[in-house]
């Protein structure tokens, strides 16, 4: 229920589309700003509400001789609404940010306190990305996690400066694109238009698309069959604990008795 419950937490009215289709699919178109722009159009996708489109890759930070190498994102300002980021001081990345392609980075609380020593105070102080100067334009809320993709531990940069600083990619190309239906209940409804407006972009056959579209439920579905085996594998583990304890009681209630039969 944890587990599941955290994977919940991400919303239930998300989809994740990825590039890359079946094993058939050789060289797949990928994904781009247009795309994610053509996903945005509520006629073509009346069941869409927001539309985050992303780049990520390890970036290296370096403040006053501390230094950490995390996940760093570049984003629309769709994504704060999209994925509901709390903004604990300062802002978020706005269209200004985007369209100045401006050296401004949102920090994570862990990687604030990984470089300043504090996660409060912080607006306004220059770090380096990957050499870069950057002003730190604001800390996000804690969620918690832990591991490689540690929300407290990632950043965000503008989607345009992380295209023309950070991540090279090509014609306009993103890692990912995060889809907001309108509710959990249009989920499969925008899951068939984006399908269909990727289709007619893509020029891809029928059934051989080049892009994946993962929902909640496939997230849920795949933890809860975790959950199962390990459930089985951990009572199968109590059970031969329960027999090898039962063998040995039984050794000694024998020996107890057979020492004493002579009484």
């Amino acid at each position: 229920d944890t587990i599941t419950g955290s994977i919940s937490c991400i919303g239930t009215n998300l989809l994740f589309v990825i590039r890359g289709g079946s094993e058939e699919v050789r060289n797949p178109e990928p994904l781009t700003l247009g795309d994610a722009e053509a996903m945005r159009d509520p006629f073509a996708a009346p069941s869409v509400i927001g539309v985050a489109p992303i780049l990520s890759g390890n970036v290296e930070l370096s403040y006053s001789g501390e230094s950490l190498i995390t996940q760093g994102m570049g984003v629309t300002p769709d994504y704060e609404s999209v994925r509901n980021v709390e903004i604990m001081e300062g802002e978020f990345i706005g269209e200004v940010h985007m369209l100045g392609r401006s050296a401004v980075v949102v920090l994570g609380p862990d990687a604030a306190e990984s470089l300043f020593g504090r996660s409060q105070g912080v607006v306004g102080e220059t770090i380096r990305v990957e050499g870069q100067p950057f002003r730190v334009l604001g800390v996000t809320a804690p969620v918690g996690g832990s591991g490689f993709s540690n929300p407290d531990e990632q950043i965000y940069v503008p989607m345009s400066t992380a295209q023309a600083r950070l991540f090279r990619r090509s014609r306009d190309s993103v890692d990912m694109i995060i889809v907001q239906a309108i509710s959990a209940e249009a989920v499969p409804a925008a899951s068939e238009e984006i399908a269909g407006i990727l289709r007619t972009r893509h020029r891809t056959p029928i059934g051989e698309d080049d892009f994946t579209i993962f929902t909640q439920q496939d997230f849920l579905d795949t933890a809860r069959t975790i959950t199962n085996v390990l459930t089985i594998f951990l009572g199968g583990i109590a059970a031969i604990s329960l027999l090898v304890g039962g063998i040995g009681i039984m050794n000694i209630m024998l020996v107890s008795v057979t020492e004493r039969t002579r009484e």
